[in-house]
């Protein structure tokens, strides 16, 4: 059984992925859970299937992330419903394969948006509301091995993850006295349905499942910052401390494979 135990979780981007799955392993615990995402069916079936399989509380609030009003209002009703809110994992975002020389400025400004703005719309009542409570709370984000290293057809999404990843470790070192922690998620690449078919070659990809299972973890361990998997960390570490000329010459290997 999960070591987190009748806790209010919020999860954002659940109906499917990563999110959908820390959901069901999360179940089992006695938490009350309020899931959303924008896609309605999906995530009202996530919803029917923690209830059906564990009893679990799950409140199910269908909304679009990078609207900051639908945000905060799913802050709201999470706390009319159970009171507070202890953790929250904030999913939501893509990372598409994009080459510079291809993408036009308005899909690049897409991408900062669904990858940094909806970190801001929900940090900001989550703050507010977690401020508020005793014990705080913990606010984990799904950043991304990405965000440390300029690969290449991920230029765009990296450096989105890149400034959430920034913020969050502003915010950590401002918040702790008020009993606000934040854990930032760095997965490698993860074989979800969004992913399957964008070209982009994935070196060390991981199961959905194995990655929600690293995700628990560090719900559980609240570190600062969390790298999985340990051969993709061992990659992307090791490049960042190549001289420049032959660590970009991997890099381009890689990205043409």
């Amino acid at each position: 059984m999960a070591r987190i135990t009748d806790r209010t979780i919020l999860i954002v981007g659940a109906s499917s992925g990563i999110g959908a799955e820390v959901t069901r392993q999360l179940a089992h615990g006695g938490n009350r859970f309020v899931i959303t995402a924008r896609r309605a069916p999906e995530l009202a079936a996530v919803a029917k299937e923690v209830r059906a399989a564990a009893g679990s509380a799950c409140l199910d609030i269908p909304g679009d992330a990078l609207d900051p009003r639908a945000a905060a209002d799913v802050v709201t009703a999470a706390v009319e419903a159970y009171g507070s809110i202890d953790v929250a994992l904030l999913n939501a975002g893509q990372g598409p394969d994009m080459s510079i020389d291809e993408v036009s400025v308005a899909e690049v400004s897409r991408i900062m948006a669904l990858n940094y703005d909806v970190v801001v719309n929900y940090l900001i009542p989550l703050v507010q509301q977690m401020g508020s409570q005793p014990d705080g709370g913990l606010i984990a984000h799904t950043n991304s091995l990405a965000g440390l290293i300029g690969v290449p057809r991920q230029g765009p999404y990296g450096a989105a993850k890149a400034a959430a990843r920034t913020l969050l470790d502003a915010a950590r070192v401002e918040l702790a006295p008020r009993g606000i922690r934040f854990t930032s998620l760095h997965p490698g690449f993860v074989a979800t349905d969004r992913v399957s078919t964008d070209g982009l070659p994935k070196p060390f990809q991981i199961s959905q499942e194995r990655a929600a299972r690293y995700v628990v973890r560090a719900l559980e361990k609240e570190p600062a910052q969390a790298y999985f998997p340990w051969t993709t960390t061992a990659l992307v570490r090791a490049l960042r401390v190549l001289p420049t000329p032959a660590s970009s010459l991997i890099l381009r290997k890689l990205a043409s494979r």
